[in-house]
């Protein structure tokens, strides 16, 4: 196999750090990946998969810092600790028991950290994947915060579980809040995947569209669910080195 697309081979490019965002009287843990050399430059909060800040979404936030990026991407789950490895029930309590307006808070909180920093130019973009891109969607429609968002096969937008369209922790569907967009947004899907379907896919682009908002839409043929992630069985290569430009592209057309 190949090399991730946009992998680091100079770690001495990047500087690498844990660090702590206060939200909500918390403090949130993340991993703060910053070009070495000095500059003014966008930031991006990296929004995890339902497995959490692990060494894959560590990396994505690495490679955006190595384009000269800083880059951010919390643990949302600080609070309640990572799901056990290998216990699907467990990981989807914790998932499912996530409430949105924390998690909103969160990105929010993460990204003022990012307009914080002395490299700071202001403009900040989000990218989330498997439930990342489901909160990404919603932090771009909730929040005034954004200056681009990328949804990367975001499932469970159309309702909160698999066995119930609202819940206490997901009072809103994320579908029911799409005229609030508030920044350009590009949805990624793949053609195999059903959650997000491609056709809920198009939907969601048509009413995002409506907004007057630049809303784009890319279904990946060949590829499922989560065919970014190189550490799982559902990667798909060719799709992933195909898509990584067309991420990039689309923040520096929006950030820089």
């Amino acid at each position: 196999m190949a090399a991730p697309p946009g992998a680091v081979t100079d770690l001495g490019r990047i500087h690498l750090q844990d660090v702590t965002v206060e939200s909500g009287g918390t403090p949130v843990r993340a991993h703060l990946a910053r070009p070495a050399e000095p500059g003014v430059r966008p930031g991006i909060v990296v929004v995890q998969e339902a497995h959490g800040l692990n060494e894959h979404i560590r990396d994505v936030a690495n490679r955006f810092a190595n384009l000269g990026f800083d880059a951010i991407a919390p643990d949302l789950y600080t609070r309640e600790g990572a799901p056990a490895p290998g216990d699907t029930q467990d990981l989807m309590r914790r998932l499912f028991g996530m409430p949105d307006a924390r998690v909103l808070g969160d990105l929010e909180a993460c990204a003022a950290h990012l307009r914080a920093l002395d490299s700071a130019s202001g403009k900040v973009g989000c990218i989330g994947f498997c439930v990342g891109g489901r909160f990404t969607l919603m932090f771009a429609c909730r929040s005034r915060a954004l200056d681009a968002a990328v949804d990367c096969w975001g499932g469970f937008v159309d309702r909160a579980t698999p066995d119930a369209e609202t819940s206490p922790e997901r009072p809103v569907r994320v579908v029911d809040m799409l005229d609030g967009l508030c920044c350009p947004i590009h949805l990624v899907g793949g053609a195999e995947d059903q959650n997000p379907s491609p056709q809920l896919l198009e939907e969601i682009r048509s009413r995002l569209a409506q907004t007057g908002q630049p809303v784009s839409l890319e279904v990946y043929e060949n590829a499922g669910h989560a065919f970014f992630a190189d550490y799982r069985p559902n990667y798909r290569e060719e799709a992933a080195h195909r898509l990584w430009p067309r991420v990039v592209e689309f923040f520096d057309r929006h950030l820089r």
